[in-house]
């Protein structure tokens, strides 16, 4: 009989046959059918959870980095006082260039001051050191580098942004409040309402910041102008070591490794070395650079060469662990047909097997040059952390140049006391999150672009 409902084993001991059906589920079966709702409820609660703290990371990110591409700038009339910009009155830049940077931030103080009083802005407890205040120590330079390149501004009257102090963009951000600026002694309480009664009457406003990406470094006196452009180009100068030495070296050593070396004991060996350096900590990656490429080499410190020799050893075991990988997923009977027409070893390998295994190539290229972008511990063992103001030149010069990176940027920024310097951490790591997100789609329509099906 094939019936299902056909009497199943005899219960030992028992008189009578148990019978079962497959429309009925037993005892065992509800257990089973419970255990698997139970895991696949574990899995949507897992998932749920990696996704409530990814958008919570993210969130975070964005709403403590967003204020770094936005900056508070002051416009008001500023009469460019000859004697004190031109005290020679020649009217010549390399006589003008011999006035210090200080002596302007008279002129803007004055210049305020002259403001508040045609505005009948009248605010009690104001001080000269108020006035001051108002004023980012760059807005020195900026007026002094503008009337250098143009000596015939001199004694005349111009309206030109220039950058606001920390505490006063603060205050537009939400940093500083009235409370707080009446227990800080950079600002007080009068500062901040003539900060209100500035931005009321248009004479202060918040822009969007390119400076921020564009810009070198300041110093920890000038947060509201310190800028990516140092560390953005750094890194990209060591992408280009490590695209350049780690995906030939790596592809060569992974084709030669998987389609010709025999398989003995020193080929094992070489493998679980290569596996083994995978999962060595970056930062002795940092002291192998540390000692071979600046003690021993003579190399310079916290140049992009020394940082891209470094995380070129630190992606190698990446890159050749994912194109094995790739080079072993084509099937071998691509590898025999090719053989069997005729075809050398090495025409097998380049003309077929190469070509399929292409787009696992790239991907893993792609996410360790990513990787190694976020890397900042080997970077700050060879000096990467130095205070760079200069851009490097182009290469092959400005490989040898002094440069920063954009994760030691944001451990840099995170080391300092103003609370502005936290904000552009935070908007450094948006910027190097950009970065990643687009390596990754590249990786992925790469991969799409290439891929071949059979």
């Amino acid at each position: 009989m094939s019936d299902a409902t056909s009497a199943g084993p005899r219960r030992v001991g028992g008189p009578a046959a148990a019978r079962t059906s497959l429309l009925v589920a037993d005892a065992r079966t509800k257990r089973r059918n419970a255990a698997e709702a139970r895991f696949r409820a574990y899995g949507v609660i897992a998932i749920a959870v990696a996704m409530l703290a990814l958008f919570f990371l993210m969130f975070t990110i964005l709403r403590d980095g967003s204020g770094a591409f936005w900056q508070t700038y002051v416009k008001i009339p500023v009469a460019i006082d000859a004697a004190v910009v031109d005290p020679k009155g020649n009217r010549d830049p390399s006589e003008m260039d011999d006035v210090l940077t200080m002596s302007y931030a008279g002129v803007l103080q004055d210049a305020l001051a002259r403001w508040t009083a045609d505005n009948g802005v009248e605010i009690e407890g104001l001080k000269d050191s108020d006035y001051a205040g108002v004023f980012s120590n760059q807005a020195r330079a900026q007026l002094r580098n503008m009337v250098l390149q143009n000596p015939e501004l001199v004694d005349q009257t111009v309206e030109v942004p220039v950058l606001a102090a920390s505490t006063i963009d603060g205050m537009f951000k939400g940093r500083v409040t009235e409370a707080s600026a009446a227990i800080d002694k950079r600002t007080s309480v009068a500062q901040f309402q003539l900060a209100n009664a500035m931005e009321e009457k248009g004479a202060l406003a918040t822009r969007f910041n390119w400076d921020f990406v564009t810009q070198p470094d300041a110093s920890d006196n000038r947060a509201e102008a310190a800028g990516l452009g140092v560390a953005i180009i750094g890194s990209a100068y060591m992408m280009l070591i490590v695209l350049v030495l780690s995906l030939p070296i790596g592809v060569a050593t992974s084709i030669y490794l998987e389609e010709f070396a025999p398989k003995n004991k020193l080929t094992d060996l070489i493998e679980v070395n290569i596996s083994n350096l995978a999962a060595v900590p970056s930062i002795v990656f940092g002291i192998l650079g540390l000692a071979a490429f600046i003690n021993f080499m003579g190399l310079p410190r916290s140049a992009p060469i020394v940082g891209g020799l470094v995380l070129t050893l630190m992606t190698l075991p990446t890159i050749i662990i994912s194109t094995r990988a790739a080079l072993r997923a084509v099937p071998p009977s691509i590898r025999d047909a090719a053989l069997g027409v005729g075809a050398s070893k090495m025409q097998t390998v380049f003309h077929h097997v190469l070509p399929l295994a292409m787009p696992g190539i790239l991907t893993g290229t792609i996410i360790g040059l990513a990787q190694a972008l976020g890397e900042t511990a080997p970077l700050l063992l060879i000096g990467m952390v130095a205070f760079v103001t200069e851009y490097p030149a182009a290469p092959p010069e400005g490989l040898f140049e002094p440069a920063s990176a954009l994760p030691v940027q944001v451990y840099n920024w995170t080391q300092r006391a103003d609370s502005a310097f936290f904000e552009r951490a935070s908007g450094a790591i948006i910027v190097l999150l950009a970065f990643l997100f687009a390596m990754n789609l590249v990786a992925i329509i790469l991969r799409r672009r290439f891929e071949r099906r059979w």
